[in-house]
């Protein structure tokens, strides 16, 4: 019997600081998710804009552009792709928060993330 296995989940991670970036990359691709990392907001939008990706996880705090920046204008491009907002901050601006679906604390064990993005799918 041949069983056929969804493709793997597309997840455009993007953050400035690159060690963050590796682990974090490294922690999704090791349970299986296809995934696509930027180092700035810039970076970020223009691989949004140019291919499907299933879910956006993304850091708050970063120099050119601010995660609120990032992710309103991904809502305005495509309005359907969760976003999951990384920060080291526990307070966040209610405007921020109302753009995105999730968010997960920097500093929190890597299985959070893990669980936020399976509950995406449930």
């Amino acid at each position: 019997m041949n069983q056929q296995h969804a493709p793997a989940k597309v997840i455009l991670c993007i953050d400035d600081e690159p060690s963050g970036l590796l682990v974090r990359s490294r922690v999704l691709e090791l349970n299986g998710y296809n995934v696509i990392a930027a180092q700035s907001g810039r970076e970020g939008l223009e691989i949004f804009r140019s291919r499907p990706v299933d879910v956006v996880v993304l850091d708050y705090y970063m120099p050119e552009l601010s995660g609120e920046a990032i992710a309103s204008e991904m809502r305005r491009i495509n309005p359907t792709v969760p976003i999951i907002l990384l920060s080291a901050f526990v307070e966040l601006p209610e405007s921020t928060l109302k753009l995105v679906d999730r968010v997960v604390v920097k500093a929190q064990h890597p299985e959070v993330l893990l669980k936020e993005l399976k509950q995406l799918w449930e």
